[in-house]
């Protein structure tokens, strides 16, 4: 084939050395703009794994970059006069120059031609090549030219960042964060070579143009980059190798994704690759990670699927539809750090301590968990668990383990929970009535047994109009409230879990079948009417029309809300939650939405709060003063013109001043037409949002199934509980199973009932002996073995 290669980045030299090397008979040319031997920019970062992939692609390369490489495993924190310092992270660090100067030498030598000097505008100055890699960069000239194919999607980011360079020397991959008058600087640092270390300088765009940055020339932004980390440089002085850029030295980040990959253009096939196709953050330093693998996987397939001309259409299908996976999962974890490092002056720098910090920073971009920082640096993290258990509470004996994050007390008011796992209120339509009985004895009673340290009963109603289906549990008279006492003494004789009341109005939402019976759909018979914020049919053309609240309305519904406070007070009910999430009445007037009304309690969104205001005003009042309430909240609609993450923060911060102890954080089932983009714990940055921003609890939910979900998610101050609720119907006991499962087996946070302390010990050995089996199949060593027995 002839092939060539547009663009010497690591990309283009690497696709090109690989496949020379797959075959010698193929024709291909590297075509740079620069002169030979000559690039820009400092060093460059990849992994371990990267490294290993080369290994098995290209041994002579690789040895030589291995012989070049500088190789780290420690990640150090300098933060607020404290340094922190975790190991076993594992990265390589090498000069851009001396990269591509391995890799064009590598070139020459197998017989790829390199072309320098010349600017290349189209891929028709290449009639007779059969394949062109448009390796040329994030301002790719070859997916301009063909934009309505690739279908580009680029995003310019906030913040600003310079790259520069030091010769002071670093033995780890640093993070070192400077306070200013304006706000908050970050730099991310590490060493490449034997002589010098890449010095990335970065700040939110409204930090920068305050200190007057958009104005300052390179030699006065250096100036004022060495004076700001002069302790840290240690009389170092700050350099650059981009004096050939025009306008400000100081960049934005523009993340890269596109449709589609590959074009035919008549002639020849073009394929995008690198930066050219997509981009990632340098804050989890992938972008040569990315162009390297790239080049491996399409490689891969001219290796299994033929490397001559009729094959390349059937290779660019398959390797842009396993490539794409592999890309999109980095650049989300990409996102999620890039997301971090623009937020932390206002979310996390002045509101977490050093200890805590680190842990966020560590786990930004969600692909280290609380046991993968387990199996890179034990010691780091069991220092780390016993910090945070101090700081909830606890006060352990030397010789005791600290207990993970999750199995830690939380204290509101004077409500201590005995671990941060909740049991999400969840719907079960057993009632008649609005009678709980048996059926909700069981379930609450099983789940409070189960070691949670608080079970939520599901969304109760005020008022037999207030209910979803005919069998939502309510709490409107004398009868139901003895029934909950009932549960309520349950739990607390029998277990050591708090349990909670969420009161509740369905609104528009309401008059409904139960679930299996059509979920959303009308009764049949016996339909009540509909209230809500405005008229509104929650299911277009099929669900009953519910009629706008008059005054009137809102004194009964205000005075209902209030009577079955008192009703839950007298019940026994350690906590209270007001429902104000999913469509649901007060919802209803919180979204635009679903409010359309044009007197106070429309419009604005201070309006739009006025009447839930008014709703939780009067139950806190009610409730005693001593016990938690809190507030579910769909953080998002996830539909153009409905409430924003932006605008929950703001509706958090009026039921805060209001008196609200803690935000339970949902979103959607607003509307219909919503579309959520669901993933692992994906409403958690939602609460982590609030939380930070405001100051106040959170409770994070949604997606998170498993107890590194949980420990990750408290351990970086990212919520204070997390609502677990689909692993529950699953199993009862899944907060204690959880902790088998990840070696807890003190019992601190995770108490057994007495009768069942059998079934640990069984639970234990039996997850024990699956563990040294586990090992054992992989050729674990006998201490390996013995880290995995302890969870680790």
């Amino acid at each position: 084939m002839k092939i060539v290669c547009i663009g010497g980045g690591p990309a283009g030299l690497y696709f090109g050395l690989l496949m020379k090397q797959l075959d010698p008979r193929h024709d291909i040319t590297v075509v740079e703009r620069n002169k030979p031997y000559d690039t820009f920019g400092w060093g460059v970062v990849f992994s371990d794994q990267t490294m290993d992939n080369m290994r098995q692609w290209d041994t002579a390369t690789a040895a030589e970059i291995e012989q070049a490489f500088n190789h780290w495993d420690d990640i150090e924190l300098k933060f607020k006069g404290r340094t922190v310092r975790s190991g076993g992270h594992g990265f390589v660090g090498i000069g851009r120059k001396k990269l591509l100067n391995i890799l064009q030498a590598r070139c020459e030598a197998l017989g790829v031609k390199l072309q320098f000097e010349t600017e290349v505008d189209s891929d028709a100055d290449f009639p007779d090549a059969d394949l062109i890699i448009a390796s040329d960069g994030i301002n790719s000239k070859i997916r301009n030219k063909y934009a309505a194919v690739f279908k580009p999607d680029i995003v310019t980011r906030p913040n600003r960042y310079i790259w520069l360079g030091t010769h002071r020397l670093y033995d780890a991959f640093t993070f070192t964060f400077e306070k200013t008058e304006h706000g908050w600087f970050q730099a991310h640092i590490y060493k490449f070579d034997e002589q010098t270390t890449t010095y990335i300088v970065e700040t939110p765009e409204a930090v920068w143009k305050a200190h007057g940055l958009d104005k300052a020339s390179m030699d006065e932004s250096i100036a004022f980059c060495e004076k700001l980390f002069a302790d840290d440089l240690q009389g170092h002085r700050l350099m650059t190798n981009a004096r050939h850029l025009r306008g400000s030295a100081w960049l934005n980040f523009q993340r890269v994704t596109c449709e589609q990959w590959s074009h035919f253009n008549g002639r020849a096939h073009v394929v995008l690759m690198g930066d050219a196709v997509h981009t990632a953050h340098f804050a989890i330093g992938s972008g040569t990670k990315l162009a390297i693998e790239d080049a491996i996987e399409l490689t891969r397939q001219f290796k299994e699927l033929g490397d001559s001309p009729e094959h390349i259409g059937q290779v660019l299908e398959r390797y842009q539809a396993l490539r794409r996976v592999d890309v999109l999962r980095l650049q989300n974890a990409a996102w999620n750090a890039m997301e971090w490092f623009e937020n932390v002056g206002e979310r996390y720098a002045d509101q977490l301590p050093p200890e805590q910090f680190m842990y966020s920073m560590l786990t930004r971009s969600q692909r280290i968990s609380h046991e993968n920082l387990r199996l890179r640096d034990k010691a780091w993290l069991e220092g780390f668990e016993r910090w945070f258990a101090e700081r909830a509470g606890l006060q352990l004996p030397a010789h005791v383990p600290a207990p993970p994050p999750m199995f830690t007390p939380y204290t509101l008011r004077s409500v201590t929970l005995k671990n941060r796992v909740v049991v999400s209120p969840m719907a079960q339509y057993s009632c008649v009535d609005g009678l709980p009985a048996d059926y909700h004895l069981v379930h609450l009673g099983a789940r409070a047994m189960g070691g949670a340290g608080m079970v939520v009963a599901e969304m109760t109603c005020t008022s037999p109009d207030a209910r979803i289906t005919p069998g939502c549990p309510g709490l409107w008279n004398d009868e139901q409230q003895a029934a909950w006492q009932r549960i309520v003494d349950f739990v607390r004789t029998n277990t050591t879990a708090k349990i909670a009341m969420q009161l509740g109005h369905a609104g528009a939402k309401g008059s409904t079948r139960v679930p299996w019976e059509g979920e959303d759909l009308p009764l049949q018979a016996g339909n009540w009417p509909l209230l809500s914020a405005s008229p509104q049919q929650y299911l277009d053309g099929v669900s009953a029309w519910s009629r706008a609240m008059t005054r009137a309305d809102m004194d009964r519904v205000r005075d209902e809300f209030v009577a079955a406070t008192r009703r839950a007070a007298r019940a026994g009910f350690d906590w209270l939650e007001l429902h104000c999430a999913h469509g649901y009445l007060l919802s209803a007037f919180l979204s635009p939405l679903t409010n359309q009304r044009s007197d106070d309690y429309g419009g604005s969104l201070a309006n739009r709060l006025r009447f839930p205001l008014e709703v939780f005003a009067a139950m806190r009042a009610a409730w005693p003063a001593d016990k938690p309430m809190s507030v579910r909240l769909s953080a998002h609609d996830w539909v153009p013109g409905g409430n924003t993450p932006a605008d929950a923060v703001e509706i958090a911060r009026a039921f805060q001043a209001a008196g609200c102890d803690l935000i339970d954080v949902s979103s959607g089932q607003v509307s219909k037409q919503q579309k959520p983009v669901y993933g692992r714990m994906y409403q958690t940055p939602f609460a982590d949002l609030i939380r930070n921003e405001l100051g106040i609890a959170t409770m994070a939910v949604g997606a998170i199934s498993e107890a590194d979900h949980v420990n990750s998610i408290v351990a970086a101050g990212r919520a204070d509980l997390c609502a677990i609720a689909r692993p529950h119907l699953a199993n009862p006991a899944w907060t204690l199973l959880e902790a088998a499962k990840i070696g807890h087996v003190s019992g601190v946070g995770a108490d057994w009932p007495v009768q069942y302390l059998s079934g640990k010990n069984q639970l234990e050995r039996n997850l024990e002996r699956e563990r040294q089996q586990a090992a054992a199949n992989a050729g674990l060593s006998a201490q390996e073995q013995a880290n995995l027995a302890q969870g680790v």
